[in-house]
């Protein structure tokens, strides 16, 4: 479906722009197909940890499902009454729970020994010399 051909008789005018702008989501869609199926998938999984792979299926399927939604809007059915709509809200509760793994996975953990460290040094603790030194003037000072 090239701009070159299309008789514009066909259709309204007033959705030229929306037809034009689906045809280059399709074609975008298209080229990311084709480089996702140029690789297979077991060499593909062999390079992921289990939760990339857990990503990478959960892409999948809501890429699919979506597609799959915007399939039964052509052709006039109504697809927030369809099953796909619970089936995108299932994809999405798993692609939060992946995200909160992730954000853990990424959260700065905390390091006991270094923190017990950084405060037993921080916290000022008068001991014999200290007291001593304390009395004493310091060197280089003259008291008048």
């Amino acid at each position: 479906m090239s701009g070159d051909y299309i008789n514009t008789e066909e259709y309204p005018t007033e959705i030229h722009d929306y037809l034009t702008a689906f045809e280059k989501s399709l074609g975008s869609v298209d080229e990311m197909l084709k480089t996702m199926m140029s690789v297979s998938r077991s060499e593909l999984l062999q390079k992921l940890d289990p939760l990339e792979q857990a990503k990478l299926d959960l892409v999948s399927v809501y890429t699919l499902n979506s597609l799959f939604w915007v399939y039964l809007a052509t052709q006039g059915i109504n697809p927030k009454e369809h099953p796909v709509k619970q089936e995108l809200e299932r994809i999405r509760t798993y692609m939060n729970k992946v995200k909160e793994i992730a954000d853990k996975k990424k959260a700065s953990k905390l390091n006991k020994g270094a923190a017990s460290r950084f405060v037993r040094n921080a916290l000022w603790e008068p001991n014999a010399e200290n007291e001593r030194t304390s009395k004493t003037p310091a060197k280089g000072k003259k008291r008048k």
